[in-house]
Parts: structure tokens; sequence; C-alpha cells
């Protein structure tokens, strides 16, 4: 019993008793936190946009949908498949797919351009921010 009290009392003893105390604190963290999660969850399923969809599929449950991160995903319809700009149908300035100037744009209002020429004969000209 004595040689414990020693050990405790030591350097060393407090820095090996504080380095347990932070393990074990971690542990009960986690542990802790895992407990709180809602255990309703069925796991993950993932979806794939398309195919499935035209098929008519039933994808209910957890989803994660996989999303094309290219520009004309987020055109939101086939018809603007290979269009490189867009402007708005009440603005006079045309935005490339990938500049964050004209996020603000819905897309019910976007009128789409193959080419900054197509869109300048429109009567646009190109957006500073997308210089």
């Amino acid at each position: 019993m004595e040689k414990i009290k020693q050990f405790v009392e030591s350097d060393r003893g407090k820095d090996i008793f504080t380095v347990m105390i932070v393990i074990l604190v971690g542990f009960g963290s986690f542990e802790l936190g895992r407990l709180s999660k809602e255990n309703s969850s069925s796991g993950i399923k993932i979806e794939y946009m398309g195919q499935e969809e035209a098929l008519g599929e039933n994808l209910s449950g957890n989803v994660i949908k996989a999303v094309k991160f290219a520009p004309e995903a987020s055109s939101g319809s086939a018809d603007n498949f290979g269009k490189n700009f867009f402007a708005s149908s009440r603005g006079s300035k045309y935005y490339s797919l990938g500049c964050s100037g004209g996020k603000t744009i819905k897309q019910e209002n976007r009128v789409y351009f193959a080419t900054s020429d197509e869109a300048e004969r429109a009567g646009y000209t190109l957006s500073a921010s997308c210089n």
C-alpha cells in the first residue's frame, strides 16, 4: 500500500494518472454520443438518378442521391445539355455555367446559350464576376 501511495504522489505517477483520466473521459464521451443517437435509422441507401426514376421504381428510406457536380446537372433540364452559358431573361448580363455570379438566378428565369457569341448576339454582355 505504501508503494502505491509513493507512486501516485510522484511526478511520473501523476502523469500516468492524468493520461488515464483523459482516455477514460474520451471513451465515456464517445459512448454517450453513441447512446444519444436515435436508433430508428435503418442505414444509408444510395439512389442513382435517372433510369430508376424513369421506370417508376420506389426508392424510399434514408437516401443519399448521386449528384453530378457538372454544371449541366444543375440546369434542371435535359434540353440544356451542351449549353455553356446562361443569362437571366430579365437582365443584360450572361454567365458561364461555372461562374458563381449567376447562382441567384432562378432556373425558370434562365436562358441558355452554347457559345458566348450566341449570348452576345442576343444582346447580353459578359458579367464582370465571370472574368
